[in-house]
């Protein structure tokens, strides 16, 4: 080879090694790595309770199912399906006029009853005064008054009749005794419906509302050294749903069973919870939350911000400088996300709960605080 052709090529990579630098240089922030965005939590110290967690049965606090005393057929539905209804409010109706009809027949039957009363009664006064002359004998007398007495009987059952006649017509109205959420309706109207026919709406009182659920008898024995029997009520009951999310409303223990099942060794508990906004419906199935025993200080902090590997239990510490520094710690796990340190951690210390899969150990970090669980 040449030496032309050698100096060209030594040039040729002159050239290339500085477009490199330039581009290189003109990329902006390459002199340094980016620092990783990372959000930490501090640990915190919470009063914390022992808990206790049981299956549950979602129970309506008062439940009537409607049904039809009289035989008629069905008028228009005076409710919306699912809506709440008052106490005492009409919610079906039946046809009335074959009640009206009757109890126009039994006011008519009182009035000739009431007719025939005053005659009597007429008679037998005059029957008072001839006896006196030995106009009448007595057995006419006492056949008056003997009609006079049926008579006063005739009325009355008359007038039972047209009572039970304006039950009956009260009945074409079927009311809601309670105030609650009412159900589907199992019949339209146009029906022949009657007390025969079953239930034809459900109304439900729902807030508030009770939950039911069995405990060990041991389980209780254990509640009640820490609680006395009459302050059972202080118990904190809490609901978890089928999604996992924790109930808003705390709840108290409000009946403990006096008997235990032989079968399972258990014993029926029931706590009441506020349900303001109908989200506890009756039958659901819940998972209730005892905190039991006197609250006692513990270091919390996110479970999200536990690791693991080979060594066992790890994680991340955002200091001052905002270094990562990986710490080893002892912890116990809660059911709402959380968990107790019990060795390995300050209060105070920011931990990552998100984007530890971008740090090593030592790295400096860019932190953010984590938004409130």
């Amino acid at each position: 080879m040449s030496h032309c052709h050698i100096s060209g090529f030594r040039g040729l990579a002159a050239v290339l090694a500085a477009v490199a630098v330039i581009a290189f240089a003109a990329v902006p922030g390459s002199a340094q790595p980016v620092t990783p965005a990372v959000l930490v939590a501090a640990a915190a110290l919470r009063d914390v309770s022992g808990t206790a967690e049981f299956v549950g049965r979602v129970k309506a606090v008062d439940k009537v199912d409607l049904r039809a005393r009289e035989t008629g057929y069905l008028g228009p539905r005076l409710f919306t399906e699912g809506e709440q209804v008052k106490a005492d409010q009409t919610v079906f109706t039946l046809d009335p006029a074959p009640f009206e009809a009757v109890l126009a027949q039994r006011k008519a039957e009182v009035a000739a009853a009431q007719a025939a009363l005053n005659l009597a009664d007429l008679q037998a006064r005059r029957g008072r005064e001839l006896i006196k002359t030995k106009t009448i004998p007595q057995s006419e007398l006492d056949l008056r008054e003997s009609t006079l007495l049926k008579a006063q009987a005739a009325l009355e059952q008359a007038k039972a009749a047209q009572q039970a006649a304006e039950v009956d017509l009260s009945y074409t109205q079927i009311k809601s005794p309670i105030a609650g959420r009412i159900g589907q309706a199992l019949y339209s109207p146009g029906n022949l419906v009657g007390p025969n026919s079953g239930v034809l709406a459900t109304v439900v009182k729902e807030d508030p509302i009770q939950v039911v659920f069995n405990v060990s008898q041991r389980q209780l024995l254990e509640a009640r050294r820490d609680v006395p029997a009459d302050q059972l009520g202080a118990i904190v009951a809490r609901l978890r749903l089928a999604d996992g999310s924790i109930y808003p409303e705390p709840g108290k223990i409000d009946f403990v069973g006096v008997q235990a099942d032989p079968n399972t060794d258990s014993i029926p508990l029931r706590a009441v919870f506020p349900n303001p906004k109908g989200l506890l419906a009756d039958g659901m199935s819940v998972r209730v939350v005892l905190e039991m025993g006197k609250p006692v200080q513990a270091l919390i902090i996110p479970q999200a911000a536990i690791a693991q590997d080979q060594a066992g239990t790890y994680v991340f510490v955002v200091d001052a400088q905002n270094k990562a520094n990986l710490r080893r710690v002892k912890v116990e796990m809660r059911r709402d996300g959380t968990a107790i340190v019990q060795d390995g951690l300050a209060a105070g210390d920011r931990v990552v709960v998100q984007g530890q899969a971008r740090i090593r150990p030592g790295m400096t970090v860019a932190p953010s605080p984590a938004p409130p669980a």
